[in-house]
């Protein structure tokens, strides 16, 4: 984050005129550069050349015209002023922020600018820069909200400052005061045009017990429920209830959920009377909800999620139902099947791992997949809902029991019954959700869908008519998938292939890279990004053994993608659809839904002139050998972005394959990736570096096979002589910093630790060793070689973003043992790189940091730049300073990020580790790093820039 940055932001803030500038990105015209100089300095105009010389994106003469064309929009009221408004006091807030910096990248453009403004956990509300949205987490700024952005008063004053500044507001504020009612109504009472269902019908339809009784009466199949609120606990009526519902009052499954609390957030799996009201305290106790639901759990039948997007015209409401998408929920070993893992919980939803496979449209019967969409476009209508929602459901096949009550009700097909359980009115809008996967597949980019919204939302209110009479916006064109065509593509477009996936166990965080990569790199016209998948090896050998000479690396497949298949939770999903959707009959299915589905969207669409068209084609992959890849990558004179995490791509292999072709690439070279990929020879690399304030951990490497085979008492005894520790550090040698890290503190732990590795367990359970920790993913397959080394200890940091002493410091540190953890990234040219602001890292649970908060929206905590109070200025320069030197050392170039522990007096570092294909999700860290420089680097710039250096690798 910038203070710089943002005061200059603030001061437009309170301007009339030129209250969006917050939110301003690189689409600024000359107009806005003027008003703030920051944004031009910032190089929001460079654009690169056929040639590759950067030069001005806009000659003299096209900045004039792009100033008499925005003065034209202002003169005609043609420049909508959007409030995005995200954060709320729900569990999801976090979410909630991912939505926001969805909505920010593609909406924004010259016809339609955005101003930020944030909810914290006690409603209070403020206008922050657009550099915040792009955070981790809220916890990321809370506690410095005082100081770095506007406050408002009250709700009331914020009310006041919304009407006298946007001309309407976006809701992303997801759960409590964002979906029930709460803030709709304060919008209403100012009378402040909002996207999104009004105020009593996201009442009546967020509480799932009051939404269950009016589905009911509206004719709809729903699920028996019963409903638990406050101190009413009547044992004996539950009882009868699960009686009534055939149920065994001892054992009968059933779920556990809030009414008012979202779509996951509570929502549990509970066995008999007894242990539902357990649960149903536990979520009253933890402040969840004070009204709980008891529901029938749904054996043998399928869940599906289905978006509702309203075309219609001014009140007029006309639903459309996009393609529906089937939710599977997967095991993989008897530790994954248990009574919290399943249903399709929060952490399934948010995170990206083998727990849960999406198909889009389901697998179900056209009979079945037709009574869905028929049913949310009434229950849609029938519930007075606006602009769009998510509603989620059930299937459950004619094989399964049905509910006698539900006779002559909707949801009656041949092949089985659907029932309507949840509306969502402000579904997620993270880079792939339901949303944006169900959009793609019939012709919405993320652009075009969103801005659908807005502009349908304007129609509402006639004071906006006008601004969608006559959009400017012309939405963005498809990048194709088969690579061929893009030689038909006109001169001066650069060719970019954006490769993700693998097979090691940080494949699923290289699939969410490579779709922020390959999304942000879209924003420019001056090249064409093709999305690529690099395929897992059939028996996943390179996940733990990079040096298998037996492989024929080259032969491995690379998918070239079309834009719907990238937008898949994981990287053997998106494989899957590729296979699926090459299948005749398969592809025919599709083909055929989707049409039906823009036919119905036509019809609404037409009438209005601001809709440009679909913009998304309808393609199929394409297979390819990476031999053959990289030729076509040659032929093209493409310049490759490597995502993929750990194995071939960040050891060197793929690199060295890139260079025998001359095809440029990112990131660091053959030399620095392989010894960065070993933590060893990372640490033998930069040992003569001690008395310049660079240090090592000792480290000892063991083969798995030696671990499952000695005395446990034996290794540990072996390990703490060795290594001179009581406590120790154990990670995969040659994998990501992510996974199968975790602090053993006994023999016990150890072995526990290892008969995860014997099992092949993909997660080592929460608190399973002897000290608290959170759930530990591990590798999949266990690698075959462990580093062991002395844990570090760091003192812990907390704060608050409640505070009863309004001046008390939130930030809370004992600074005991003068280190802490950060991590940085670094850019440029090879012995010329340069330090970006360091992150200090914050553990939520245990000692190390988890998957979640590495990679999970919404989680995880970095606090950049480290606070004043924690490390000085001065300490501050010298670990820059030491940082470039590791980095010079180690010979990087293009970018990569180092993690260390980093003494806050004296500035020297404890290098962990070197990732040379870091994180490049829509929460990494670097781009907080790179919105601290000066000026500001936004997300697209920043990914821009490492391209560029890719590119000039061979010039």
């Amino acid at each position: 984050m910038s203070s710089l940055a943002f005061s200059s932001n603030l001061s437009l803030l309170r301007s009339d005129r030129n209250h969006a500038a917050a939110g301003l990105l690189f689409r600024s015209t000359k107009l806005y550069w003027s008003l703030n100089p920051k944004l031009k300095s910032a190089g929001y105009s460079s654009k690169r050349t056929r040639s590759g010389t950067e030069v001005t994106r806009a000659s003299a003469e096209v900045v004039v015209e792009m100033e008499d064309r925005a003065m034209e929009k202002e003169e005609r009221g043609r420049v909508l002023r959007v409030g995005l408004v995200c954060g709320g006091p729900s569990a999801e807030r976090g979410i909630s922020l991912n939505s926001a910096r969805s909505v920010l990248d593609h909406i924004q453009g010259d016809d339609l600018r955005v101003s930020c403004y944030y909810i914290d956990c006690d409603l209070n509300a403020y206008a922050i820069s657009s550099a915040q949205v792009y955070s981790n987490t809220p916890a990321d700024f809370d506690f410095k909200l005082e100081s770095l952005a506007q406050g408002f008063g009250s709700l009331a004053e914020f009310a006041e400052h919304l009407a006298a500044n946007v001309d309407i507001v976006f809701p992303t504020i997801h759960g409590r005061f964002g979906e029930d009612g709460g803030f709709q109504e304060l919008l209403e009472k100012y009378n402040i045009p909002f996207v999104g269902t009004g105020s009593s019908e996201c009442r009546q339809a967020f509480d799932k017990y009051n939404a269950s009784l009016e589905l009911s009466k509206q004719g709809f199949i729903t699920i028996p429920s019963f409903l638990l609120q406050g101190s009413e606990m009547n044992e004996s009526e539950l009882s009868n209830w699960f009686v009534r519902n055939k149920l065994d009052p001892n054992s009968g499954k059933v779920v556990v959920k809030p009414t008012r609390a979202g779509s996951s957030i509570g929502v549990t799996v509970a066995y008999g009377v007894a242990d539902s009201l357990r649960k149903a305290k536990q979520i009253m106790l933890e402040g969840i909800d004070d009204r709980v639901l008891v529901e029938t759990f749904l054996e043998g039948g399928s869940e599906f999620t289905a978006i509702v997007l309203d075309v219609g015209t001014g009140l007029d409401c006309h639903p459309v139902v996009l393609l529906p998408t089937e939710v599977e929920l997967q095991f993989h070993g008897s530790s994954d099947v248990r009574e919290k893992d399943a249903i399709f919980n929060y952490r399934r939803k948010y995170l990206p791992t083998q727990q849960v496979v999406y198909h889009t449209p389901p697998r179900f019967p056209i009979d079945v997949i037709n009574n869905i969409r028929q049913g949310a476009s009434l229950l849609f209508q029938q519930l007075g809902l606006r602009d769009f929602a998510r509603i989620d459901g059930w299937f459950l096949p004619s094989s399964t029991s049905v509910f006698s009550s539900s006779e002559n009700k909707y949801g009656r097909t041949e092949s089985g019954t659907v029932m309507f359980t949840d509306i969502n009115l402000i579904s997620g809008m993270e880079q792939t959700s339901f949303l944006f996967q169900q959009a793609s597949k019939v012709g919405f980019s993320h652009s075009n869908i969103l801005r659908t919204i807005v502009h349908r939302a304007c129609l509402r209110f006639p004071n906006l008519a006008s601004y969608s009479s006559a959009s400017g916006h012309l939405p963005g064109k498809s990048n194709a998938s088969r690579l061929a065509e893009a030689l038909n593509k006109p001169e001066g477009i650069h060719k970019v292939f954006v490769i993700f996936g693998g097979d090691t166990s940080e494949r699923q965080v290289s699939l969410m890279s490579g779709t922020n990569v390959w999304l942000n790199l879209l924003a420019f016209s001056d090249i064409e990004v093709s999305p690529c998948l690099l395929a897992p090896s059939i028996d996943y050998s390179s996940s733990t053994d990079s040096n298998n000479e037996d492989s024929d690396v080259s032969s491995r497949a690379v998918w070239s993608l079309p834009y719907s298949l990238v937008l898949r939770h994981t990287t053997e999903e998106v494989l899957a659809a590729c296979v699926e959707a090459i299948e005749p009959d398969r592809a025919a299915f599709t083909s055929h839904l989707r049409k039906h589905v823009m036919n119905d969207l036509i019809e609404g669409l037409k009438k209005h002139n601001w809709f440009t068209g679909f913009n998304i084609a309808d393609e199929l992959p394409v297979r390819y050998s990476l031999k053959e890849w990289i030729k076509l990558a040659k032929e093209f004179q493409a310049t490759v972005f490597i995502a993929v995490h750990g194995g071939i791509g960040e050891d060197g292999t793929l690199q060295s394959l890139l260079e025998a072709e001359g095809v440029p690439y990112t990131g660091p070279g053959v030399m620095a990736s392989k010894t960065c990929m070993d933590k060893v020879a990372t640490s033998l690399a930069l040992n003569h570096l001690a008395d310049l304030g660079v240090l090592t951990i000792n480290k000892d490497v063991w083969r798995k096979e030696d671990l499952l085979n000695m005395p446990v008492l034996d290794i540990w005894n072996e390990l703490t002589s060795k290594l001179q520790c009581k406590t120790l550090c154990v990670k995969p040698a040659r994998d990501g910093c992510s996974t199968g890290v975790a602090r053993l503190c006994c023999p016990e732990d150890l072995a526990v630790y290892v008969k995860a590795l014997e099992e092949c367990l993909v997660q080592i359970p929460p608190d399973s060793f002897s000290r608290a920790h959170g759930m530990i993913e591990m590798p999949n397959p266990p690698p075959e070689l462990l580093i062991f080394e002395p844990f570090i200890e760091t003192d812990e940091i907390l704060f608050s973003s409640k505070s009863t002493n309004k001046n008390a410091d939130r930030l809370m540190w004992k600074g005991n043992s003068r280190w802490v953890e950060v991590t940085v990234g670094v850019i440029g040219k090879r012995g010329s790189m340069h330090s970006l602001m360091p992150s200090v890292t914050v553990k939520e649970t245990g000692d190390i940091l988890s998957l979640e908060e590495k990679f999970q929206g919404g989680t995880g905590i970095n606090l950049t730049p480290p606070p004043a109070s924690i490390m000085s200025i001065e300490a501050l320069e010298r670990c820059k300073q030491h940082i470039e030197l590791i980095a010079n050392t180690l010979q990087l170039e293009g970018f990569s990020r180092i993690d260390a522990f980093v003494n806050v007096d004296t500035g020297e570092v404890l290098i962990i580790e070197v990732n040379t294909v870091p994180g490049m999700t829509p929460s990494t860290v670097l781009i907080h790093q790179a919105l601290a420089e000066q000026p500001p680097m936004y997300p697209h710039q920043f990914f821009r820039k490492l391209l560029d250096l890719g590119s000039e690798r061979f010039i």
